[in-house]
């Protein structure tokens, strides 16, 4: 794959936003193609602007319309565009976190704001500072600069049968407050946990830690941290 360039202009912050949240929502559901209004949600719009915005991106070549209405997936250009704006992102959530201190649950925002600004010499700079990171602090997958992206468990924590052991692979970093949360429970990154079992009618989740601490974690929250056997 080519690398994850659009050439000198770089797409508008907004047409950025909307790229990038195309991408994670085609992450998350595994799909690859992504609904107006799974879109609208994501950025906190209105259908109407999100379906305006997404005519716009087709014009520009970043986008196709499927055969289904309101449906969309990235063209190679839009795949590119969006590679490149999320490694700028998860860069500087890692280079906060790891150089500045920054707690994890704060990065997110920051990095909203920053990745629309960072210049590639600046990009190459960090990512050489940091060694080259494969994953940020929430255990998301690095893009490199030739558009490569490793794949991720796409097993959840709420899915785990009772007695099964996994590792944390990567948590969700959109809440902060749910983040501190997990952090406190010691669900993170590379933590190793065993499900206990569940109460009944949809109650919490019974999980052992690595420290042999059992915790009672509540399905929404078990929902945002993937695990790997």
């Amino acid at each position: 794959m080519p690398q994850a360039k659009v050439g000198r202009t770089r797409p508008s912050p907004a047409v950025q936003d909307y790229l990038k949240a195309i991408y994670r929502v085609g992450e998350a559901t595994g799909s690859g193609t992504v609904s107006t209004s799974q879109v609208a949600e994501a950025l906190g719009v209105t259908a109407a602007s999100a379906s305006n915005m997404l005519k716009k991106l087709g014009q520009m070549g970043f986008v196709a319309h499927t055969r289904r209405r309101g449906v969309v997936e990235l063209t190679d250009a839009g795949r590119r565009a969006a590679l490149e704006v999320v490694r700028h992102h998860r860069l500087l959530e890692t280079y906060l976190v790891t150089r500045l201190g920054v707690p994890w649950d704060e990065v997110h925002q920051e990095a909203e704001v920053l990745e629309h600004h960072l210049s590639e010499e600046l990009e190459a700079r960090i990512a050489e500072e940091l060694g080259h990171p494969e994953f940020d602090p929430h255990g998301d997958p690095i893009p490199t600069l030739s558009g490569q992206i490793a794949d991720v468990p796409a097993e959840r924590l709420s899915d785990m049968a009772e007695g099964t052991r996994a590792v944390v692979s990567r948590v969700s970093d959109h809440d902060p407050a749910l983040l501190r949360y997990l952090a406190e429970q010691g669900l993170v990154p590379d933590a190793v946990v065993e499900v206990l079992g569940q109460a009944p009618f949809g109650g919490p989740l019974s999980v052992k830690v690595a420290d042999d601490r059992v915790v009672e974690i509540p399905p929404d929250a078990a929902r945002a941290v993937h695990v790997s056997g």
